[in-house]
């Protein structure tokens, strides 16, 4: 198993404050996110404020019930996860479509999406590390994948082109330092 309750509680510790420089692993995958719609800063609230509602989830609710709770989701991101809602913010709508186009895959339902939180799920692959900014459109989100270059992030590219990505690369594997240089952003 990959997650564990302590994993999850630290992770959700990162989505809330940048964890310190030497709490960092040797090396980070970073997912460099061209920002369409607000600024940098905009974007990855946006990005922790659901990580955080998954997160919270995460630690404290009980992954058997059919349908987990989803009041602490913002209502951009419950719309555009929704299978017949139409999203009323254009930054998730124009993301959803960006997704379809960059991976192929069908919009993510929102419980599915939610499901993938779930300590005993070992499907993702990453564990949220941070997001910095990298110019006046562009972020990058950090994650630990424990080293591994491929790994499942479907998730979590469904979360960051419907927040408001035009393009996301990666993920690409960076020394720590790396990371640690760019905290002076977002």
């Amino acid at each position: 198993m990959i997650h564990s309750e302590e994993s999850v509680a630290a992770e959700l510790d990162r989505v809330r404050q940048r964890p310190p420089a030497e709490a960092a692993p040797p090396v980070l995958a970073a997912f460099t996110v061209e920002v369409a719609v607000g600024s940098p800063e905009e974007y990855a609230q946006r990005v922790r404020h659901v990580l955080t509602a998954a997160l919270r989830l995460a630690c404290t609710a009980e992954f058997d019930d059919e349908d987990l709770p989803a009041d602490d989701f913002p209502d951009w991101f419950t719309t555009v996860s929704a299978r017949d809602g139409e999203p009323t913010e254009t930054f998730s709508q124009e993301g959803r479509t960006a997704y379809g186009n960059a991976s192929g895959g069908n919009p993510w339902s929102l419980q599915t999406w939610i499901y993938r939180f779930d300590p005993e799920d070992d499907s993702r692959g990453w564990e949220f590390w941070d997001v910095t900014a990298v110019g006046p459109s562009r972020v990058r989100v950090w994650v630990d994948s424990w080293g591994e270059s491929f790994f499942g992030s479907l998730e979590l590219l469904w979360l960051l082109y419907t927040a408001g990505a035009a393009r996301v690369d990666g993920p690409e594997i960076h020394k720590a330092g790396t990371w640690s240089s760019e905290v002076s952003g977002a």
